[in-house]
């Protein structure tokens, strides 16, 4: 097909890391020592692990309650866990960073959004641009890897259209945070 000028899809990311349980567990304790605060196993963080030993080519979409740890995995320790086992490079961005610089983001291959329905919309020259619908566009047109963290539930998360949610769906593992906040 490349021989001929036709596009060939681009090839997914995989992540394969044997015994992720216990290095996500690890990692975990690395990260919560810095704030004195002890780690203790939750069963999203199951999820988690399952992903790590094979992501399939997916990335994370990790929705729920506030203060459960989703910005922690997403800007920490995922990055941390794939830079160290996989030599995978995470560009991690807010959403004000991601908004600001978003042809920079859409340069990158792996990508972590962190607290996706607090953004504005952006405007470049003059344009309007819907960042995180063209980072969604991105990761299934040309196999970008994405991790999001959201306090949106489903209903909310219906406000970027059922096309990027559609997106949503089949490029990310979407995992549920649910109970009080780890953060008390």
């Amino acid at each position: 097909m490349k021989a001929h000028g036709m596009a060939i899809p681009t090839q997914k990311v995989n992540i394969q890391i044997p015994d992720a349980r216990k290095i996500l567990e690890n990692c975990f304790k690395y990260f919560l020592s810095f704030q004195n605060v002890e780690f203790a196993w939750q069963p999203e963080y199951k999820e988690i692990a399952k992903w790590l030993e094979n992501n399939n080519g997916r990335g994370l979409f990790l929705h729920g309650d506030c203060g459960r740890g989703k910005s922690l995995l997403a800007r920490y320790i995922i990055p941390a866990i794939l830079l160290k086992y996989t030599r995978k490079v995470v560009a991690v961005y807010d959403v004000q960073e991601m908004n600001r610089s978003i042809d920079e983001v859409l340069k990158k291959h792996i990508i972590a959004l962190d607290d996706i329905g607090t953004e504005e919309v952006s405007v470049s020259y003059g344009n309007k641009r819907l960042a995180f619908s063209e980072i969604m566009d991105a990761a299934e047109k040309y196999g970008k890897l994405v991790i999001i963290t959201t306090n949106l539930n489903k209903e909310n998360i219906a406000k970027y259209g059922e096309r990027i949610y559609d997106r949503i769906v089949s490029t990310t593992k979407r995992i549920e945070f649910k109970g009080q906040s780890l953060r008390k």
